[in-house]
């Protein structure tokens, strides 16, 4: 038991677009590190856990992900994706700001005590919010992010910020 134990299951997305929950018998398998391999590459695929409750905001950056050839998985809120985590650490963290519950800033802040405890590996968390002021942003750091996105997505610019704490496929 970890402690985060009452949300729903969180969603696992990759090529093409099937949705599973965790522990779903046909969910593709994930290697020792906890990512699929990628045959071509001879290199696993970064994974990318996006924590956002828009749906709209979902499918656009899940989309964008996916075309980076980066695996993404999906929480909807920020105890759904404690829960991810201690699941199955990902390389990096997407991070909304305003959710339901327990909201991106809370999640970061929890996220770092886990890892500063040892209970998680390290891995960057970057905010993504509509919120693009100098106290949203230092509101941001203080809890724990490494960077501050600002929606609406753009893919060449998210591309970009990811390329600087992970290597995205094709990208030299």
């Amino acid at each position: 038991m970890n402690g985060f134990e009452d949300t729903k299951p969180m969603i696992e997305v990759g090529l093409p677009w099937r949705l599973a929950t965790a522990g779903d018998a046909e969910a593709p398998r994930p290697d020792a590190a906890g990512a699929e391999q990628d045959p071509a590459a001879g290199r696993r695929e970064p994974v990318v856990l996006l924590v956002e409750d828009n749906h709209i905001n979902q499918v656009v950056a899940l989309e964008f992900l996916t075309l980076m050839g980066i695996q993404a998985r999906l929480a909807r809120n920020g105890l759904e994706a404690l829960n991810a985590c201690l699941e199955q650490a990902p390389d990096l963290v997407l991070m909304d700001i305003q959710m339901p519950g327990m909201d991106g800033l809370e999640c970061a802040r929890r996220l770092r005590e886990l890892q500063g405890s040892g209970r998680l590996p390290g891995f960057p968390i970057l905010a993504l919010t509509a919120h693009a002021l100098e106290s949203d942003v230092q509101a941001s750091m203080q809890a724990g992010m490494d960077e501050h996105l600002t929606k609406p997505l753009d893919f060449a610019s998210l591309r970009e910020r990811l390329g600087r704490w992970l290597q995205i496929p094709g990208q030299n």
